[in-house]
């Protein structure tokens, strides 16, 4: 273990408690978004270390990575819906956070529709990778796909390695890595939930310099789904996550995009799945998700990375 930093918890119930949700930046404040059920965007001032209740989504919106784009906050490949035949949304969604706006965009193409994807904002256009079509029950894919918001057009690309969903995607130096995520479309006659052992540890890298896939020849050393992610100073850390355990993980596992070396550096202070990451002013915000496997407890707190 290689400790660079550390974790803290800063807030300890200030915000609503959720899950399944995104965590996002825009404009130097931070936006909890969706989840399970019906929950209120909250943002969050850092300077002013303070939380403040906006409107609700138009609809259940969960298991989504939430992108800023300008003035707005991008919803592509979200779920709706109770567990486990959960549907995929058949439109993004746009937030306008000055506004306190929710606006229903063009409608994604009914043959690439899926959630739990890992998605990413590159160069004007936004990125979905993975992901799957019903819910927890069955259609895990390895699609990938573009949607042009300057020419509102979708285009299909070539798959990823694997399918994989419940997983975070990050762009770093004009690569995109799949990092963490399971195959929830894997069940037993005995088990439906079998699929929280079926964990992917391959890092999946897309190169759109030359526009090829890459299969990283190390693995991730602890594997999670639904773990958050961030990028510090060419190190992706990649953090919590859920598995076969009871609890949900606190691991730190950090990868050198430089050596594409894995080291772990210092757990969280509360393990924690299923919500987005925020990184502000060279330190890493993690707020809300479930304490444990599955959807309980749903936390109400956030914590704050700091390298030291």
């Amino acid at each position: 273990m290689d400790n660079n930093g550390k974790w803290e918890i800063i807030d300890k119930g200030n915000l609503t408690a959720r899950h399944e949700n995104s965590f996002v930046k825009y404009k130097n404040k931070f936006y909890l978004i969706g989840g399970r059920r019906d929950k209120p965007v909250e943002e969050y001032d850092p300077v002013e270390n303070k939380w403040r209740k906006l409107s609700k989504p138009p609809l259940e919106i969960h298991h989504f990575h939430a992108v800023t784009v300008d003035e707005s906050i991008y919803i592509v490949g979200a779920m709706t819906g109770g567990y486990p035949y959960e549907d995929p949304l058949e439109n993004i969604y746009i937030y306008r956070p000055d506004e306190d706006e929710w606006t229903k965009g063009p409608e994604i193409p009914e043959d690439r529709r899926r959630g739990s994807c890992g998605t990413v904002y590159y160069k004007g256009k936004i990125y979905m990778v993975g992901g799957i079509i019903d819910g927890h029950n069955e259609g895990l894919v390895s699609w990938f796909d573009c949607y042009d918001l300057a020419s509102d057009t979708w285009k299909v690309l070539e798959d990823c390695p694997r399918g994989r969903d419940h997983f975070p995607a990050i762009v770093v130096d004009d690569k995109l890595y799949a990092i963490g995520g399971r195959d929830t479309s894997y069940h037993t006659e005995d088990n439906f939930g079998a699929f929280f052992d079926a964990t992917i540890r391959e890092v999946d890298c897309y190169d759109f310099n030359n526009n090829q896939w890459q299969t990283l020849s190390e693995k991730l050393p602890v594997g999670t789904a639904a773990g958050g992610i961030a990028n510090i100073n060419d190190t992706i850390y990649y953090f919590g996550g859920e598995s076969n355990q009871d609890t949900a993980h606190n691991e730190t596992q950090c990868l050198d995009i430089n050596t594409l070396k894995w080291h772990l550096d210092a757990p969280l202070q509360r393990g924690r799945h299923g919500t987005q990451a925020v990184v502000y002013d060279d330190s890493i915000y993690i707020a809300s998700g479930s304490g444990n496997r599955g959807g309980a407890p749903e936390l109400s707190s956030m914590e704050k990375y700091s390298i030291v």
